[in-house]
């Protein structure tokens, strides 16, 4: 049923009308391989990142998601279920492990079974429109895998939607595809964490140059709970 849901969404309910509004605009498309698994990773400013990317690329595009998005009740879970099916989203299942190592087996069925898989390093949406540090498990996926990493740069979605708005507001919005990374030299050494930094500060050096972001070496969830202690602690004194 997913794959029904996601031509529903990509080519009737949703993605005409984006086009559409935003008019959406992608370049370097030609650097994503025709068939077989392979990495798109992406700067994170929006949620509708994982809505835009899908509609401007050819090829399905699977998302990683938590499990409780597609077990809601009534009518809210269903639509829920149905919206993160028709975007492109599967489910983790995180019983009886870490959700790292859950999302890792996942992601790695995504790509040996010859599909595009989504991820965004920095594990979280940006606070502020910066760059943050990425963590490893997109170098790891890779490096087990074997398949290309193909750099994303998401291009003001976040002025179109920042957190906490429902609807994107029009504004151009764009995408900016680069050539693969070579990160051939890392094989074998999925477990070598001095290898998975190196591999994964590569990766975001490529989204960084493709989106011309300032790069902060820093954890983007640490930042953000910084942020909210601070704007917390300013309503506090007013």
């Amino acid at each position: 049923m997913s794959d029904t849901y996601y031509r529903l969404f990509k080519h009737v309910l949703l993605g005409p009308a984006l086009k559409g509004v935003y008019k959406p605009w992608v370049e370097g498309q030609e650097n994503i391989p025709e068939t077989g698994g392979a990495i798109l990773a992406s700067n994170h400013l929006s949620f509708s990142d994982s809505v835009f990317l899908p509609v401007v690329i050819s090829r399905k595009v699977v998302f990683l998601g938590k499990e409780e998005y597609f077990t809601g009740k009534g009518v809210k879970g269903y639509a829920t279920k149905a919206f993160m099916e028709g975007v492109g989203t599967i489910p983790v299942h995180r019983g009886g492990g870490r959700a790292s190592e859950a999302a890792l087996r996942t992601g790695l069925q995504v790509v040996q079974g010859g599909e595009l898989l989504g991820i965004y390093p920095e594990g979280t949406r940006s606070p502020d429109g910066r760059l943050y540090r990425g963590k490893t498990g997109v170098a790891r996926l890779a490096i087990e895998s074997g398949a290309p990493v193909i750099p994303v740069a998401m291009i003001d979605t976040h002025i179109a939607q920042p957190i906490g708005q429902k609807v994107p507001k029009r504004h151009p919005i764009g995408v900016r595809i680069g050539a693969p990374i070579d990160l051939s030299e890392f094989d074998g050494r999925q477990e070598d964490r001095a290898a998975l930094r190196e591999a994964t500060d590569r990766i975001m050096a490529a989204i960084a140059e493709l989106s011309g972001q300032e790069y902060v070496e820093r954890d983007a969830a640490l930042v953000k709970r910084e942020l909210e202690k601070e704007q917390q602690s300013r309503e506090a004194g007013e």
